[in-house]
């Protein structure tokens, strides 16, 4: 284990600052989907064993309700120093650089709009996909999804925080790449 000195813009002499190393939130990211799965089949509300759509609803519900919690607090933490953001835009690239950044260790590759409300995100080497095991085609992408939901709901959180209704949609097409669309609530169809 390695433990990672804090980049700008976290304050290292702040008595009060805690730090988690990288390798404790990788291995908490790969076990929360398991997890999730788990407690939705233990509290199922029938006796009987759910079906799969039943509890991927769950566990999409739980991923994305502790993904918003996290976002929620990480930008109240990260963004208190800084001046008011003006623009939904300057919330979206404070998103991708900063946020995006202390979470998975690295920017957004690829940030595009439509300048009605609509973002792209797009991270070609998304941080919980780089160890995940791909076969051309089939499975791996199916497999790999219920591990967006989390990120799906630390974006929500963290726009919400800033007073920013979104909707987020993740997917990805091919490992270790994953895209997230942004739609506030001021876009336009």
């Amino acid at each position: 284990m390695s433990f990672e000195t804090p980049l700008p813009p976290y304050n290292a002499s702040d008595p009060h600052a805690t730090f988690l190393n990288a390798s404790c939130l990788d291995f908490l990211l790969i076990e929360l989907v398991p997890l999730a799965y788990r407690l939705a089949t233990e509290f199922s509300e029938s006796d009987e064993k759910p079906d799969d759509e039943e509890r991927n609803d769950v566990a999409y519900r739980r991923l994305e309700l502790l993904g918003y919690r996290v976002g929620q607090g990480l930008v109240e933490r990260f963004s208190r120093d800084r001046p008011r953001f003006t623009d939904t835009l300057d919330v979206i690239k404070f998103l991708c650089k900063d946020l995006w950044t202390l979470v998975f260790r690295k920017q957004i590759d690829n940030l595009k709009t439509n300048h009605r409300g609509v973002y792209v995100l797009t991270d070609n080497l998304f941080q919980p996909f780089r160890r995940m095991s791909t076969e051309a085609g089939g499975p791996a992408v199916s497999r790999a999804r219920p591990f967006l939901w989390f990120p799906s709901g630390l974006i929500r959180g963290a726009l919400a925080s800033m007073n920013i209704t979104a909707t987020v949609h993740a997917e990805t097409l091919e490992l270790p790449g994953a895209t997230f669309q942004i739609k506030t609530s001021t876009a336009k169809s």
